[in-house]
């Protein structure tokens, strides 16, 4: 929860950013020079830009967030069998070695979005996170497709160390 409550926060703040140089963008504009117009413009492009970044990892935590409700209901989210060091830290070598088991279910079953998100969880446990993010894109695209197992088309899971 308390995380929700930080991400609420920070995008609140970001849209105020996003409005104040927006409106900074078109101060410039109303000047009507060239030169101000043109860094009016490009300055309006910077909270657009910001905003189109902002909507979409919105809108992946949201849908990662149903999945994982989802898969609790089932009761297959996948159980913290992690090690951890004496800092709490994940231990490298037992991440490893539950991203194999999770890599192998995955390949056995590529069309499973339920496997691709324990597939995410693994390599976010084991500190990809760019490989985790798509897995999980690969879990919801999956899921909103309505596959729920079988053979897939391409995507096999793998990992380059």
């Amino acid at each position: 929860m308390r995380a929700k409550i930080i991400y609420a926060t920070l995008a609140a703040v970001l849209v105020v950013y996003f409005l104040m140089a927006g409106s900074r963008g078109v101060l410039l504009i109303e000047q009507g020079t060239p030169v101000t117009v043109a860094l009016g413009l490009t300055v309006l492009v910077l909270p657009l830009l910001g905003v189109w970044f902002l909507w979409h990892t919105t809108r992946f935590a949201r849908n990662a967030g149903r999945l994982a409700r989802e898969l609790e209901a089932e009761g297959g989210l996948p159980v913290d069998e992690l090690r951890r060091t004496a800092s709490g830290r994940i231990d490298r070598d037992s991440a490893d070695e539950v991203f194999a088991v999770r890599q192998a279910e995955t390949e056995r079953d590529p069309g499973d979005w339920r496997c691709w998100f324990r597939l995410a969880v693994a390599y976010h446990d084991a500190r990809d996170t760019p490989r985790a993010r798509k897995a999980m894109q690969r879990a919801i695209s999956l899921h909103d497709t309505g596959n729920t197992g079988g053979p897939a088309a391409g995507n096999e899971p793998g990992r380059a160390d």
